[in-house]
């Protein structure tokens, strides 16, 4: 045998050893894997995910028949039953009247009950106006075929004219398809700021 042949033999036993030992060595100094993989949810968050339906960061769209647009976002919403409206949590809406207003609503919860064309919004409830006016109040009751709503309990607004009390407020239009208008009753307070008025 040759020298040729003799380093031919000697490389193919050779060859399959050396890649051998190079994939044993890829096994034993890879890094381990973790097994046990975690759920990215506490484990309350699955019980209330287990317990009912519910539908995450719903988003919700339409337009009036005077053309107003309106776009509902939530955190959380949940379907309601025969006797119990559906819920969702951290609202927004936002309004933007044909006429070019803006207005924009925010609460803590909100209820929808579509016999009653009732959409109410519930604890720490935002409105502003494009005007600069933000007006607080715990509970505002909106419809849901057109643009009006009411807050029967108290409200506090502050806006480019100072800062304003009262028992309730209403938001409507006076004539079909015409401006939205905010109108405050019950023991309305002004305190009038000129200094504002003036910026």
């Amino acid at each position: 045998m040759d020298r040729y042949s003799r380093m031919v033999a000697f490389l193919k036993v050779l060859l399959p050893l050396a890649a051998l030992g190079l994939l044993s060595t890829l096994f034993l100094i890879s890094r381990s894997v973790n097994t046990e993989a975690t759920i990215p949810f506490a484990a309350h968050e699955i019980e209330e995910r287990m317990r009912g339906q519910q539908i995450t960061a719903p988003f919700f769209s339409g337009t009036t028949a005077q053309g107003d647009e309106i776009t509902v976002t939530a955190g959380v919403a949940r379907p309601g039953g025969p006797a119990t409206p559906a819920v969702a949590t951290d609202l927004v809406a936002v309004i933007r009247m044909a006429d070019g207003g803006r207005l924009t609503l925010s609460s803590d919860s909100g209820a929808v009950q579509l016999d009653k064309d009732i959409a109410s919004f519930i604890g720490n409830v935002e409105i502003t106006s494009a005007a600069g006016l933000l007006v607080t109040t715990d509970l505002l009751n909106a419809t849901l075929s057109g643009i009006s709503a009411d807050s029967p309990g108290p409200v506090q607004a502050t806006g480019p004219i100072g800062s304003l009390n009262a028992g309730s407020m209403q938001l409507q239009t006076k004539t079909e398809g015409g401006a939205l208008h905010m109108l405050f009753n019950n023991g309305v307070k002004l305190v009038y700021d000129p200094k504002k008025s003036e910026r």
